[in-house]
Protein backbone atom coordinates (compact mmCIF):
# COMPACT_ATOMS: atom_id res chain seq x y z
CA UNK A 1 0.00 0.00 0.00
CA UNK A 2 2.87 2.38 0.81
CA UNK A 3 4.50 1.64 -2.53
CA UNK A 4 1.24 2.43 -4.31
CA UNK A 5 1.08 5.77 -2.48
CA UNK A 6 4.65 6.55 -3.56
CA UNK A 7 3.78 5.76 -7.18
CA UNK A 8 0.70 8.00 -7.03
CA UNK A 9 2.72 10.82 -5.45
CA UNK A 10 5.30 10.53 -8.23
CA UNK A 11 2.65 10.74 -10.95
CA UNK A 12 1.11 13.79 -9.22
CA UNK A 13 4.39 15.64 -8.65
CA UNK A 14 4.56 17.59 -11.93
CA UNK A 15 3.06 17.76 -15.39
CA UNK A 16 5.77 15.55 -16.91
CA UNK A 17 5.04 12.81 -14.39
CA UNK A 18 1.31 13.21 -15.06
CA UNK A 19 1.97 12.80 -18.80
CA UNK A 20 4.00 9.65 -18.09
CA UNK A 21 1.20 8.27 -15.93
CA UNK A 22 -1.41 8.94 -18.60
CA UNK A 23 0.72 7.22 -21.25
CA UNK A 24 1.25 4.18 -19.02
CA UNK A 25 -2.49 4.11 -18.36
CA UNK A 26 -3.17 4.20 -22.11
CA UNK A 27 -0.77 1.29 -22.61
CA UNK A 28 -2.56 -0.76 -19.96
CA UNK A 29 -5.91 0.13 -21.51
CA UNK A 30 -4.66 -1.04 -24.91
CA UNK A 31 -3.66 -4.42 -23.44
CA UNK A 32 -7.03 -4.73 -21.71
CA UNK A 33 -8.86 -3.83 -24.91
CA UNK A 34 -7.00 -6.44 -26.91
CA UNK A 35 -7.55 -9.20 -24.35
CA UNK A 36 -11.27 -8.41 -24.19
CA UNK A 37 -11.58 -8.03 -27.97
CA UNK A 38 -13.29 -10.97 -29.68
CA UNK A 39 -11.12 -11.62 -32.74
CA UNK A 40 -13.05 -13.45 -35.45
CA UNK A 41 -11.23 -13.96 -38.71
CA UNK A 42 -13.66 -13.93 -41.68
CA UNK A 43 -11.85 -16.92 -43.28
CA UNK A 44 -12.52 -15.52 -46.76
CA UNK A 45 -9.54 -15.03 -49.11
CA UNK A 46 -10.52 -11.48 -50.09
CA UNK A 47 -11.00 -10.24 -46.51
CA UNK A 48 -8.58 -12.11 -44.26
CA UNK A 49 -5.57 -9.86 -44.78
CA UNK A 50 -7.60 -6.63 -44.75
CA UNK A 51 -9.35 -7.55 -41.51
CA UNK A 52 -6.23 -8.78 -39.72
CA UNK A 53 -4.01 -5.84 -40.72
CA UNK A 54 -6.85 -3.47 -39.82
CA UNK A 55 -7.05 -4.93 -36.32
CA UNK A 56 -3.28 -4.76 -36.03
CA UNK A 57 -2.72 -1.17 -37.21
CA UNK A 58 -5.97 0.87 -37.01
CA UNK A 59 -6.27 0.84 -33.17
CA UNK A 60 -2.60 1.93 -32.79
CA UNK A 61 -3.29 4.93 -35.03
CA UNK A 62 -6.28 5.85 -32.84
CA UNK A 63 -4.21 5.39 -29.67
CA UNK A 64 -1.40 7.49 -31.14
CA UNK A 65 -3.65 10.47 -31.90
CA UNK A 66 -5.30 10.05 -28.51
CA UNK A 67 -1.87 10.17 -26.88
CA UNK A 68 -1.00 13.30 -28.86
CA UNK A 69 -4.27 14.94 -27.87
CA UNK A 70 -4.02 14.34 -24.12
CA UNK A 71 -0.29 15.09 -23.89
CA UNK A 72 0.39 18.50 -22.36
CA UNK A 73 3.65 18.84 -24.31
CA UNK A 74 1.61 19.06 -27.52
CA UNK A 75 -0.08 22.32 -26.57
CA UNK A 76 3.11 23.86 -25.16
CA UNK A 77 5.08 22.87 -28.27
CA UNK A 78 2.51 24.24 -30.74
CA UNK A 79 2.12 27.48 -28.82
CA UNK A 80 5.88 28.01 -28.68
CA UNK A 81 6.27 27.16 -32.37
CA UNK A 82 3.46 29.40 -33.67
CA UNK A 83 3.75 32.41 -31.35
CA UNK A 84 5.13 35.73 -32.68
CA UNK A 85 8.73 36.44 -31.75
CA UNK A 86 8.13 39.77 -30.00
CA UNK A 87 10.71 40.54 -27.31
CA UNK A 88 11.54 36.87 -26.71
CA UNK A 89 13.44 34.89 -29.31
CA UNK A 90 12.49 31.33 -30.18
CA UNK A 91 14.72 28.37 -29.41
CA UNK A 92 14.32 25.59 -32.02
CA UNK A 93 16.04 23.13 -29.67
CA UNK A 94 13.25 23.56 -27.11
CA UNK A 95 10.58 22.89 -29.76
CA UNK A 96 12.47 19.77 -30.89
CA UNK A 97 12.77 18.57 -27.31
CA UNK A 98 9.06 19.04 -26.70
CA UNK A 99 8.23 17.28 -29.97
CA UNK A 100 10.50 14.35 -29.04
CA UNK A 101 8.96 14.07 -25.56
CA UNK A 102 5.44 14.21 -27.01
CA UNK A 103 6.26 11.61 -29.68
CA UNK A 104 7.84 9.16 -27.24
CA UNK A 105 4.85 9.24 -24.92
CA UNK A 106 2.30 9.07 -27.75
CA UNK A 107 3.99 6.01 -29.30
CA UNK A 108 3.95 3.94 -26.10
CA UNK A 109 0.36 2.67 -26.29
CA UNK A 110 0.47 1.92 -30.08
CA UNK A 111 3.71 -0.04 -29.71
CA UNK A 112 2.23 -2.04 -26.84
CA UNK A 113 -0.80 -2.90 -29.00
CA UNK A 114 1.35 -4.00 -31.96
CA UNK A 115 3.64 -6.09 -29.75
CA UNK A 116 0.71 -7.78 -28.02
CA UNK A 117 -0.91 -8.66 -31.36
CA UNK A 118 2.38 -10.06 -32.70
CA UNK A 119 3.08 -12.11 -29.58
CA UNK A 120 -0.48 -13.43 -29.58
CA UNK A 121 -0.28 -14.34 -33.27
CA UNK A 122 -3.99 -14.48 -34.16
CA UNK A 123 -3.84 -11.52 -36.53
CA UNK A 124 -0.72 -12.84 -38.22
CA UNK A 125 -2.28 -16.26 -38.77
CA UNK A 126 -5.41 -14.68 -40.22
CA UNK A 127 -3.43 -12.40 -42.52
CA UNK A 128 -0.73 -14.78 -43.82
CA UNK A 129 -2.12 -18.32 -43.62
CA UNK A 130 -2.74 -18.19 -47.37
CA UNK A 131 0.95 -17.43 -47.99
CA UNK A 132 2.10 -20.74 -46.48
CA UNK A 133 3.15 -23.52 -48.82
CA UNK A 134 0.93 -26.50 -47.86
CA UNK A 135 3.42 -29.03 -49.30
CA UNK A 136 5.51 -28.75 -46.13
CA UNK A 137 2.66 -30.14 -44.02
CA UNK A 138 0.76 -33.38 -44.03
CA UNK A 139 -2.95 -33.99 -43.69
CA UNK A 140 -4.21 -31.45 -46.23
CA UNK A 141 -7.97 -32.06 -46.64
CA UNK A 142 -8.39 -32.70 -50.38
CA UNK A 143 -11.93 -34.06 -50.43
CA UNK A 144 -13.76 -30.82 -49.66
CA UNK A 145 -14.34 -29.62 -53.22
CA UNK A 146 -12.64 -26.27 -52.41
CA UNK A 147 -9.58 -24.86 -54.12
CA UNK A 148 -6.30 -24.56 -52.23
CA UNK A 149 -6.62 -20.82 -51.56
CA UNK A 150 -9.99 -21.21 -49.87
CA UNK A 151 -8.73 -24.11 -47.78
CA UNK A 152 -5.73 -22.09 -46.56
CA UNK A 153 -8.00 -19.13 -45.83
CA UNK A 154 -9.99 -21.30 -43.40
CA UNK A 155 -6.93 -22.20 -41.30
CA UNK A 156 -7.67 -19.51 -38.60
CA UNK A 157 -11.20 -20.92 -38.14
CA UNK A 158 -10.79 -24.00 -36.00
CA UNK A 159 -14.56 -24.55 -35.82
CA UNK A 160 -14.82 -24.99 -39.59
CA UNK A 161 -16.01 -28.38 -40.75
CA UNK A 162 -13.16 -28.63 -43.27
CA UNK A 163 -10.59 -29.25 -40.52
CA UNK A 164 -12.48 -31.69 -38.31
CA UNK A 165 -10.11 -34.37 -36.97
CA UNK A 166 -7.22 -32.83 -38.95
CA UNK A 167 -3.76 -31.89 -37.67
CA UNK A 168 -3.04 -29.80 -40.76
CA UNK A 169 -4.69 -26.65 -39.39
CA UNK A 170 -2.82 -26.85 -36.07
CA UNK A 171 0.51 -27.32 -37.81
CA UNK A 172 0.03 -24.37 -40.18
CA UNK A 173 -1.32 -22.15 -37.41
CA UNK A 174 1.62 -23.02 -35.14
CA UNK A 175 4.07 -22.35 -37.96
CA UNK A 176 2.69 -18.86 -38.74
CA UNK A 177 2.35 -18.00 -35.05
CA UNK A 178 6.03 -18.79 -34.51
CA UNK A 179 6.91 -16.26 -37.21
CA UNK A 180 4.64 -13.70 -35.58
CA UNK A 181 6.17 -14.18 -32.15
CA UNK A 182 9.69 -14.05 -33.59
CA UNK A 183 8.93 -10.69 -35.19
CA UNK A 184 7.36 -9.41 -31.97
CA UNK A 185 10.30 -10.44 -29.78
CA UNK A 186 12.74 -9.00 -32.34
CA UNK A 187 10.96 -5.62 -32.30
CA UNK A 188 10.92 -5.64 -28.48
CA UNK A 189 14.63 -6.49 -28.35
CA UNK A 190 15.40 -3.73 -30.87
CA UNK A 191 13.48 -1.16 -28.83
CA UNK A 192 15.29 -2.18 -25.65
CA UNK A 193 18.67 -1.98 -27.40
CA UNK A 194 17.86 1.47 -28.81
CA UNK A 195 16.78 2.69 -25.38
CA UNK A 196 19.91 1.32 -23.72
CA UNK A 197 22.12 2.77 -26.46
CA UNK A 198 20.50 6.20 -26.11
CA UNK A 199 20.93 6.01 -22.33
CA UNK A 200 24.62 5.12 -22.62
CA UNK A 201 25.49 7.61 -25.36
CA UNK A 202 23.61 10.60 -23.92
CA UNK A 203 26.52 11.73 -21.67
CA UNK A 204 28.82 11.63 -24.71
CA UNK A 205 27.03 14.60 -26.27
CA UNK A 206 26.89 18.19 -25.00
CA UNK A 207 25.14 17.59 -21.71
CA UNK A 208 25.07 21.29 -20.82
CA UNK A 209 23.01 22.06 -23.93
CA UNK A 210 20.64 19.23 -23.05
CA UNK A 211 20.19 20.60 -19.53
CA UNK A 212 19.49 24.08 -20.90
CA UNK A 213 16.92 22.73 -23.35
CA UNK A 214 15.20 20.69 -20.66
CA UNK A 215 15.19 23.65 -18.27
CA UNK A 216 13.52 26.01 -20.74
CA UNK A 217 11.01 23.40 -21.83
CA UNK A 218 9.99 22.97 -18.18
CA UNK A 219 9.91 26.76 -17.86
CA UNK A 220 7.45 27.08 -20.75
CA UNK A 221 5.18 24.49 -19.17
CA UNK A 222 5.27 26.13 -15.74
CA UNK A 223 4.88 29.63 -17.21
CA UNK A 224 1.75 28.58 -19.08
CA UNK A 225 0.23 27.00 -15.97
CA UNK A 226 0.99 30.07 -13.83
CA UNK A 227 -0.47 32.37 -16.47
CA UNK A 228 -3.65 30.27 -16.58
CA UNK A 229 -3.92 30.31 -12.77
CA UNK A 230 -3.37 34.08 -12.68
CA UNK A 231 -6.02 34.58 -15.36
CA UNK A 232 -8.46 32.52 -13.31
CA UNK A 233 -7.79 34.64 -10.20
CA UNK A 234 -8.10 37.88 -12.17
CA UNK A 235 -11.32 36.75 -13.87
CA UNK A 236 -12.82 35.72 -10.52
CA UNK A 237 -12.01 39.09 -8.92
CA UNK A 238 -13.18 40.96 -12.04
CA UNK A 239 -16.47 39.07 -11.99
CA UNK A 240 -16.89 39.64 -8.26
CA UNK A 241 -16.39 43.38 -8.70
CA UNK A 242 -18.85 43.55 -11.60
CA UNK A 243 -21.50 41.65 -9.63
CA UNK A 244 -21.00 43.78 -6.53
CA UNK A 245 -21.22 47.00 -8.54
CA UNK A 246 -24.38 45.75 -10.22
CA UNK A 247 -26.15 45.10 -6.92
CA UNK A 248 -24.84 48.32 -5.41
CA UNK A 249 -26.19 50.23 -8.40
CA UNK A 250 -29.59 48.59 -8.00
CA UNK A 251 -29.58 49.57 -4.34
CA UNK A 252 -28.76 53.18 -5.25
CA UNK A 253 -31.64 53.26 -7.74
CA UNK A 254 -34.03 52.14 -5.01
CA UNK A 255 -32.82 54.88 -2.67
CA UNK A 256 -33.16 57.54 -5.37
CA UNK A 257 -36.86 56.77 -5.79
CA UNK A 258 -37.60 57.32 -2.08
CA UNK A 259 -38.32 60.91 -1.00
CA UNK A 260 -36.04 62.49 1.61
CA UNK A 261 -33.75 59.47 1.64
CA UNK A 262 -30.94 59.74 4.17
CA UNK A 263 -27.44 60.21 2.83
CA UNK A 264 -25.61 56.95 2.28
CA UNK A 265 -22.12 56.63 3.55
CA UNK A 266 -19.57 54.52 1.70
CA UNK A 267 -18.53 51.45 3.62
CA UNK A 268 -14.92 51.46 4.82
CA UNK A 269 -12.41 49.61 2.69
CA UNK A 270 -11.60 46.15 3.93
CA UNK A 271 -8.53 43.99 3.51
CA UNK A 272 -10.47 41.80 1.07
CA UNK A 273 -11.14 44.84 -1.16
CA UNK A 274 -7.48 45.82 -1.12
CA UNK A 275 -6.43 42.27 -1.92
CA UNK A 276 -8.90 42.15 -4.82
CA UNK A 277 -7.58 45.43 -6.23
CA UNK A 278 -4.01 44.15 -5.90
CA UNK A 279 -4.89 41.11 -7.99
CA UNK A 280 -6.68 43.25 -10.55
CA UNK A 281 -3.44 45.27 -11.03
CA UNK A 282 -5.40 48.30 -12.17
CA UNK A 283 -6.97 46.37 -15.08
CA UNK A 284 -10.62 47.27 -14.60
CA UNK A 285 -12.08 47.48 -18.11
CA UNK A 286 -12.83 44.92 -20.79
CA UNK A 287 -10.68 46.78 -23.32
CA UNK A 288 -7.74 46.69 -20.93
CA UNK A 289 -8.11 42.94 -20.42
CA UNK A 290 -8.31 42.32 -24.17
CA UNK A 291 -5.26 44.52 -24.75
CA UNK A 292 -3.35 42.68 -22.02
CA UNK A 293 -4.11 39.24 -23.46
CA UNK A 294 -3.21 40.42 -26.96
CA UNK A 295 0.09 41.80 -25.65
CA UNK A 296 0.86 38.48 -23.93
CA UNK A 297 0.31 36.62 -27.20
CA UNK A 298 2.13 39.07 -29.45
CA UNK A 299 5.02 39.97 -27.18
CA UNK A 300 6.05 37.68 -24.35
CA UNK A 301 8.08 39.36 -21.57
CA UNK A 302 11.83 39.13 -21.59
CA UNK A 303 13.44 36.34 -19.60
CA UNK A 304 15.12 38.77 -17.24
CA UNK A 305 13.85 38.90 -13.66
CA UNK A 306 16.48 41.47 -12.60
CA UNK A 307 14.70 44.20 -14.55
CA UNK A 308 12.40 46.23 -12.28
CA UNK A 309 8.93 46.63 -13.69
CA UNK A 310 7.76 50.26 -13.94
CA UNK A 311 5.31 51.16 -11.20
CA UNK A 312 2.32 53.35 -12.05
CA UNK A 313 2.50 56.90 -10.63
CA UNK A 314 -0.53 58.57 -9.10
CA UNK A 315 -1.14 62.06 -10.53
CA UNK A 316 -3.53 64.46 -8.80
CA UNK A 317 -5.32 67.26 -10.67
CA UNK A 318 -7.69 69.85 -9.13
CA UNK A 319 -10.41 71.33 -11.34
CA UNK A 320 -13.18 73.88 -10.81
CA UNK A 321 -16.85 73.32 -11.54
CA UNK A 322 -16.38 74.27 -15.17
CA UNK A 323 -13.65 71.67 -15.68
CA UNK A 324 -10.73 74.12 -15.81
CA UNK A 325 -7.50 72.83 -14.26
CA UNK A 326 -6.55 74.75 -11.16
CA UNK A 327 -3.48 72.74 -10.16
CA UNK A 328 -1.81 69.55 -11.32
CA UNK A 329 1.30 67.70 -10.17
CA UNK A 330 1.83 65.96 -13.51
Amino acid sequence: MDRLKLVLQYFQSNSESISNGICVLLALISVKLYTSFDFNCPCIPQYNKVYALGVMFVPPVILFFLGVMINRHTGVMMEEWLRPVGKRSKNPAVVKYLFSAMLQRALLAPMVWVLVTLLDGKCFVCAFSMSVDPRHFTGLPNNTGLDLVRIMAKVPCKEDAVFQNSTFRKAVSRYVRCYSQAIGWSILLLLILLGALARVLKPCFDHATFLQTRYWSNYLDIEQKLFDETCVLHARDFARKCVEQFFEGMQEDVHLRLPLAPARTRAPRTEADEETEDRLHGITRQEQVNRLLHTWYECRPELDVSRVAPQPRVCVTWEDRDGRVLFSDV
